[in-house]
């Protein structure tokens, strides 16, 4: 029957007629503007750190090496290290001549119902209210900043947001990252879209937790990190939970703070999705399968349907593919990559949904949310 193939194919067709034209222009990127006038706001960058001993000098480093900005704090909570973080972390301050500038704070154990790094940040919010800041920077420990990027995030917030975002340059080297690093930037926005962030008319929000700048009064109003205690994505419920407090946000992509964790191979890639995308989903079998219905009809349908007996479906199904291919040209191009990678997300779509089908049988199987040796989504 003609009927099938030509009902998959418009189905495909509408779905990418609302995610390229209706869904907030996700695939267009606005990066972090480059701020120009220095500010004197005070900040405290909170970075909590476990088992960091690879990344954590230069990622204090580059805090230090901040530009128009006029008092900067750091305060590196180590979450029950084991290996050298806590002495590297001090020496980083020690080497730049800033001693003063870099406290190293012993993490307490681990209470019920707190993840781990949210209780690291919150131990860290604490020690830093004797500095009386004007913005907590909340960063990861694996992250170096680009000299501005810290002016940066202030100059957007002076723009009229409480919570400023960056998802910062991940690691794109190896086949695996190149394969698969921009789809993830792409399926991030589309999950959410900036403008939709942006605007105080939607309740859409979210945060990439590797680079949170936020007005202390913002994060006091939404309940603080308490309020957010067993969160698995805690930077999306940190924006969420300012979001419907009135707080005004902002998130964008920069180039001039990047990731210094690699993520190397496919195996590396998929464990770090499946951590979460179960989660992502509230832990619903009846929402995996509408994931994996949406992302085959959306992904797939369209490339088999190229290849249909029936002309209209195959005119339908090769426009669908068109949008896609065009919709992912930007996020290709932040990562300085050939055009024709855009003919691999549907493979990279492939992979995504084997990661969130693996994050739900490991949630089932007791062993969700597994970081550093702690299994936080159970």
């Amino acid at each position: 029957m003609h009927i099938v193939p030509i009902s998959l194919a418009a189905l495909a067709l509408v779905a990418w007629l609302h995610l390229v034209f209706a869904r907030g222009i996700f695939w267009v990127f606005r990066p972090l503007p480059i701020a120009s006038p220095a500010t004197h706001a005070r900040f405290v960058a909170i970075i909590p750190a476990r088992n960091e001993a690879e990344h954590i000098e230069e990622a204090v480093r580059s805090l230090l090496s901040q530009k128009d900005i006029d008092l900067l704090q750091i305060i590196v909570v180590d979450d029950g290290s084991t290996d050298a973080t806590a002495a590297l972390a001090r020496s980083a301050g020690a080497v730049a001549g800033r001693p003063q500038q870099v406290t190293v704070l012993p993490g307490e154990p681990l209470p019920a119902g707190w993840t781990g790094k949210v209780w690291a940040l919150q131990q860290g919010a604490d020690a830093a209210k004797r500095f009386a800041p004007d913005f907590f920077l909340f960063t990861d420990a694996d992250i170096a900043h680009g000299e501005r990027v810290v002016a940066g995030l202030a100059a957007q917030a002076e723009r009229g947001h409480d919570l400023v975002s960056a998802m910062v340059e991940l690691r794109c080297q190896s086949f695996a990252e190149k394969f698969l690093i921009p789809a993830f930037v792409y399926f991030f926005f589309q999950l959410y879209p900036p403008r939709w962030i942006s605007d105080p008319k939607r309740a859409t929000a979210g945060a990439a937790g590797g680079c949170v700048l936020v007005r202390p009064a913002a994060l006091a109003a939404a309940g603080g990190l308490a309020a957010i205690r067993g969160a698995i994505i805690d930077d999306c419920a940190l924006a969420a939970a300012a979001k419907r407090r009135g707080a005004r946000l902002w998130l964008g992509p920069t180039a001039r703070s990047r990731s210094l964790r690699g993520y190397g191979t496919f195996a590396a890639v998929g464990s770090m999705i499946s951590r979460t995308a179960f989660n992502q989903l509230r832990h619903s079998a009846v929402l995996l399968l509408a994931t994996i219905l949406g992302m085959l009809v959306i992904y797939i349908a369209p490339i088999a349907l190229l290849c249909a007996r029936q002309t209209l479906a195959t005119w339908l199904a090769a426009t669908a593919i068109a949008l896609m291919l065009v919709s992912y040209l930007p996020a290709l191009r932040a990562y300085h990559r050939n055009p024709l990678w855009a003919f691999t997300l549907p493979l990279a779509a492939l992979f995504y949904l084997g990661a969130t089908i693996h994050s739900a049988i490991r949630y089932w199987s007791g062993r969700g949310g597994e970081w550093k040796g702690r299994h936080q989504d159970v």
